[in-house]
């Protein structure tokens, strides 16, 4: 149960948080932290996977801000989104540290 008043973390957030709960996308993602560019195709072969498989998990991670994509023809090349992520690791940084609303047992009567 959430406390009246406690922050609840925005939508864009939440994206971010969802991509990041699979395993098979943390494993995905790792092949672009040193910056490379690489096709679906690419990364299907690195990770094993199916192309349709990867390229499901890459627009999950595309669309919860990790990965930024572009595209050439047919070709579309997937690399870290880092200033993305940076955006949306300061949101969760204020999400996760951000005061919550006192409970009413908590607030100190008034003097009058």
């Amino acid at each position: 149960m959430i406390r009246p008043g406690a922050a609840v973390p925005g939508d864009d957030l939440q994206v971010f948080l969802k991509a990041l709960t699979s395993g098979t996308r943390q494993k995905l993602f790792a092949h672009f932290a040193d910056g490379e560019e690489l096709t679906v195709g690419e990364v299907a072969e690195r990770a094993g996977l199916g192309p349709s498989t990867t390229s499901e998990h890459l627009a999950v991670l595309r669309r919860g801000g990790l990965l930024q994509s572009t595209r050439s023809g047919k070709l579309v090349r997937y690399r870290a989104d880092r200033e993305g992520i940076a955006e949306l690791l300061g949101q969760l940084h204020t999400y996760l540290l951000a005061p919550s609303a006192p409970e009413p047992e908590d607030i100190p009567p008034a003097h009058g």
